[in-house]
């Protein structure tokens, strides 16, 4: 759980996953989905604090799911599958079970929002694979 390659792919999953979701959800789609909002929810000024806390230990259990799932083969294509079912779960799963029990955004939304997802983790997915494959131990 507290290996090397845990470790370092969590560190560099976690600045990644910091900056790249600043980028797609604090930069390129605020106003789609300002658009397909409902109500606005959003704090004024977020707590990057929090939010780099969460960022961390998300990517740590995604890294040690990886870990897991992977077997010792690594590679950005499997980093990548991976990454998607996580998306497939959050962004599908979770998105849907939220549009069916809330009033936060319109399908539209939810929908654009699990395409993000899957992206979004497919690529994380490949950038943990990524750290596994350059540092785990040789067989």
């Amino acid at each position: 759980m507290f290996s090397k390659s845990n470790l370092l792919a969590t560190l560099v999953g976690a600045v990644v996953m910091f900056f790249l979701g600043y980028l797609v959800w604090g930069i390129a789609t605020v106003d789609f989905f300002e658009k397909h909002s409902s109500i606005n929810a959003m704090k004024e000024v977020p707590d990057m604090g929090m939010i780099a806390l969460s960022n961390l230990i998300a990517v740590f259990a995604l890294s040690t799911l990886y870990g897991k799932w992977a077997r010792g083969h690594h590679s950005l294509s499997q980093g990548f599958q991976f990454g998607v079912w996580i998306g497939v779960f959050t962004g599908l799963g979770l998105g849907l079970l939220n549009y069916g029990t809330t009033e936060l955004m319109d399908l539209t939304g939810y929908m654009a929002e699990a395409v993000l997802e899957i992206v979004f983790y497919g690529i994380l997915g490949a950038i943990i694979a990524f750290v596994y494959q350059k540092t785990a131990s040789k067989e």
